[in-house]
């Protein structure tokens, strides 16, 4: 009797989903329906934009939202957790591997996959090393400058697409500042005019439309602007572009490069993408648990994500991590166990099937006034200013970790951790 419990207890542990698969009911069922459906719509645009920042076809967002999301349910321990892909792993993404390959481009997305492989094996080794605890020794302070700093490069990096201006590709963001100052002329008007309907369209709908999603309503609005615009004066003329029809289906299978180049480009960057994922995936976990009254076990959170990345990388999915919006969104709707997020997972194929044709009218204008709205909504004003008013070493840890970021936002982040340790040690040495 004793084996037979251990034996069960083991392979409760190994399957975590075995816990709560038996406290799904017709009612369950009929809530988690409901909130997968609720996430599905909103992780739609946000999967769109999320490729775009990290330099991959837009499908490929959509694609990370699938088969990870169903692992990391499956195999983490939050039952209101959703992971996908999430907008500080993308800039990471890209700001990694923009230097080495071009963005779109075979190589590049060959190389994106290996990174999200290593990163996927780094969370699930960390995960069986049991050292959840980790997580607790990065202070909130880094997450917030780190943040504030990947939210100013995001808007940069969507700085030519809002305005028109080519920008060479991987500028720092003091280059793109330089670029704007002294090209301010060049600026076309059309597409910078599609960008700020946009961005006001998001900004309204976000206030007044509570029940919508606020990227759907600014997507098809700067779309119908652009259409209007390109039917009246040419697209010779205006020069406003679109994400094009998205080739969207079933994941297809995919395999990461594992030449000792591609390891050796992308390792350090999978390093920085375990860290920023496992954190952001824990601490989302553990602030709705506060609410739902939930123990989260951090080891099995990374055996879940490292899996999630490992599996999505054979299906065409980019490094993910644990979505707060969507994870919010999640609870928020009435989720009961983590079948919500497979459900969401499900329904977002089923949708894509339908309004896939309708990105060829997306112009990328929209695209960047959208991650203008990301990058806002990024920056914590509120911790910032406690942080700046209260304790001036937590000032300090901020600025080296913002103006890290900013420099060089692989090691922004390793910065700020070091010089949190500094202080953290000399208050209690």
């Amino acid at each position: 009797m004793t084996r037979l419990s251990e034996s069960k207890t083991w392979l409760r542990q190994a399957l975590p989903f075995l816990q709560w698969w038996p406290r799904v009911t017709v009612r369950t069922l009929r809530h988690d329906a409901t909130s997968g459906l609720t996430g599905a719509m909103v992780v739609l645009p946000q999967a769109v934009a999320f490729a775009t920042l990290a330099g991959l076809p837009p499908q490929y967002g959509l694609y990370a939202a699938m088969v990870p999301t169903i692992v990391a349910a499956l195999f983490g321990s939050s039952w209101h957790l959703v992971s996908g892909p999430t907008t500080a792993i993308s800039i990471v993404v890209f700001a990694s591997v923009a230097p080495i390959a071009e963005p779109g481009s075979v190589d590049y997305v060959r190389l994106v996959l290996t990174l999200t492989f290593l990163t996927g094996l780094f969370q699930l080794a960390m995960g069986l090393a049991r050292l959840g605890m980790l997580v607790n020794f990065i202070s909130h302070t880094v997450i917030v400058a780190f943040t504030a700093g990947a939210a100013l490069i995001i808007a940069a990096s969507q700085a030519k697409n809002f305005f028109g201006i080519d920008i060479p590709r991987g500028a720092h963001f003091h280059e793109v500042i330089e670029t704007l100052a002294t090209r301010a002329g060049e600026i076309n008007p059309y597409v910078t005019a599609v960008a700020v309907v946009t961005l006001l369209s998001g900004i309204l709908a976000k206030r007044y439309l509570k029940k919508v999603p606020y990227m759907i309503v600014a997507m098809v609005v700067g779309s119908l602007v652009a259409a209007v615009i390109n039917l009246e004066l040419g697209t010779a003329t205006t020069g406003i572009r679109t994400v094009g029809e998205l080739e969207v289906g079933l994941p297809p299978l995919s395999l990461p490069d594992f030449s000792v180049a591609a390891i050796k480009n992308t390792v350090f960057s999978a390093l920085v993408v375990t860290v920023l994922a496992l954190t952001e995936a824990v601490s989302i976990a553990r602030s709705i648990a506060v609410k739902s009254e939930q123990r989260i076990d951090g080891n099995q959170e990374f055996i879940g994500q490292g899996l999630s990345n490992l599996v999505g990388s054979f299906f065409s999915g980019y490094a993910s991590s644990g979505s707060f919006n969507r994870s919010g969104v999640n609870y928020e709707s009435g989720a009961q166990t983590p079948l919500a997020a497979v459900l969401s997972a499900l329904f977002l194929l089923g949708i894509v099937l339908l309004v896939a044709p309708l990105a060829a009218w997306l112009p990328t204008a929209a695209m960047g006034a959208i991650l203008f709205l990301v990058a806002w909504g990024l920056i914590d004003f509120h911790g910032i200013r406690e942080i700046w008013v209260f304790s001036r070493a937590e000032t300090t840890v901020f600025l080296v970790t913002f103006l890290g970021t900013l420099v060089e936002l692989e090691r922004g982040i390793f910065l700020g951790i070091i010089t949190s340790l500094v202080f953290y040690l000399l208050r209690t040495s």
